[in-house]
């Protein structure tokens, strides 16, 4: 039995876990669960998976939780609250396996404290990579740690490397990765019309169930700027040999291009289930209760170039990987209030790359040589993207 720790179980990708391990409970035991505010999804899954740990960040839900469970089958879970505590549970030593699953960068001291601390690490949480970069790596060097990644395009590119391959190390026989996109709801949307996208329709993903955060990051493509960062990172290669594909029927998840010609490509039903059961697995497979893929349903792929000038965030993305040093730190922050200034309505859908676009300007790409470097920059450009917004207003 292995112990999993599941940071962000609330969420699209924590209830995915979950779902993986009822169907494997003889090889996975839960031991911590954590959500910030949602307390009644992780008080069914309390229930339903019974937790040594519950972390409720906020500590007013926290106090509620408390009372919520007081008289329950899970009286004896001990609970716990604030940002501290999710690092506290990364790190317990019944913990194996620590799904990193919060979103943005309120992820980064969990899922590098569970690095650090040895642990193998399915990385969701592709924002901790963005901002830490080499620093994480380093951690999962000196630790021995295992990073597995969740993200379907990651999980399909490591997937594709040979057999035993580590994260973090390079294969000099794979000479490109192709990195697939969907292109979201407005890849074939005009130009002109996107200034007046609303709220409803960014989140209204064609292909994936998402977070309303992650869901807008793949309508202006930054989900894939992102991604574009973190497979430099796990895979060690410059960013200019990773080409974004869009392909919209989203059944190969990514590709890797190899010297002698061959191209290996994963596919699979879109459902996050295939990449948790694989990294769940590694080295085997289990089964993850997705469909099989009927390729005859498929009928036709499709497959083209993003258009830089549809998708600035994704040029932005390049850029700041090309800059390095705390660069992607700032591309990460500014984004991260630019669509929750979105998401509450108080600037444009276009307005979001001008904000990621302005603050990097304001900034010049110093070395990411300590953890306390990269904090001060992400709180840094959270800050010149607040006064920049309020600037456009």
């Amino acid at each position: 039995m292995k112990g999993i720790c599941i940071l962000g179980a609330t969420g699209s990708i924590g209830v995915s876990t979950l779902d993986v391990v009822a169907r494997h409970s003889d090889k996975y035991k839960v031991i911590a669960l954590t959500a910030n505010t949602n307390i009644d999804v992780l008080y069914e899954q309390c229930i339903a998976h019974t937790p040594e740990y519950v972390v409720v960040v906020n500590e007013e839900k926290a106090e509620l939780f408390k009372q919520k469970i007081k008289n329950s089958a899970v009286s004896d879970t001990k609970v716990m609250s604030g940002a501290k505590s999710l690092e506290i549970v990364s790190t317990l030593d019944n913990v194996d396996s620590v799904m990193a699953a919060i979103v943005g960068a309120a992820g980064l001291l969990s899922s590098l404290a569970a690095a650090k601390a040895g642990k193998t690490v399915l990385l969701a949480n592709k924002e901790s990579l963005v901002m830490s970069g080499d620093i994480f790596m380093q951690a999962v060097r000196e630790s021995g740690a295992k990073l597995l990644p969740i993200d379907s395009e990651h999980n399909a590119i490591f997937q594709c490397m040979p057999a035993g391959y580590v994260a973090g190390n390079d294969v000099k026989e794979a000479r490109r990765i192709l990195l697939t996109a969907s292109g979201g709801p407005f890849r074939e949307t005009p130009v002109e019309e996107l200034h007046d996208v609303t709220v409803a329709q960014a989140v209204a993903h064609p292909k994936w169930s998402m977070g309303r955060k992650i869901s807008v990051d793949s309508a202006t493509m930054m989900n894939k700027g992102l991604e574009l960062i973190e497979a430099c990172l796990l895979f060690n290669m410059s960013p200019d040999d990773i080409q974004v594909v869009i392909h919209k029927q989203s059944i190969i998840h990514s590709m890797v291009d190899y010297v002698d010609g061959t191209v290996l490509a994963q596919m699979g039903n879109p459902d996050m289930r295939v990449p948790i059961a694989h990294a769940m697995a590694w080295p085997d497979r289990f089964e993850s209760g997705v469909e099989p893929l009927n390729i005859f349903d498929v009928k036709q792929m499709d497959f083209a170039e993003p258009s830089l000038e549809r998708f600035p965030c994704l040029r932005l993305a390049y850029e700041a990987i090309k800059a390095g040093g705390i660069m992607p730190t700032v591309l990460n922050a500014a984004n991260e209030i630019a669509v929750d200034e979105f998401l509450n309505e108080r600037i444009k859908f276009t307005d979001i790359s001008v904000v990621i676009e302005q603050c990097m300007s304001n900034f010049s790409a110093d070395k990411a040589d300590s953890l306390e470097h990269i904090l001060d920059a992400d709180k840094q450009a959270r800050d010149q993207s607040y006064k920049i917004i309020k600037e456009m207003s």
